[in-house]
């Protein structure tokens, strides 16, 4: 595991976080889905970028 990949799988779960408190302040759907497509994103390249595919 290296670092860019640790960076962001932290930096997506930060996103997820950050998701689930704007969802109970009440902010408006679009802020969410971008914030959640933004994690997802993260969290893919995180994953695909371990190495543990070859």
């Amino acid at each position: 595991m290296n670092s860019l990949s640790t960076i962001l799988i932290v930096v997506g779960l930060f996103l997820v976080g950050g998701i689930i408190s704007f969802a109970k302040q009440g902010f408006p759907k679009g802020v969410l889905v971008l914030l959640g497509i933004g994690s997802a994103m993260c969290l893919v390249a995180g994953i695909m970028r371990l190495e543990i595919w070859a």
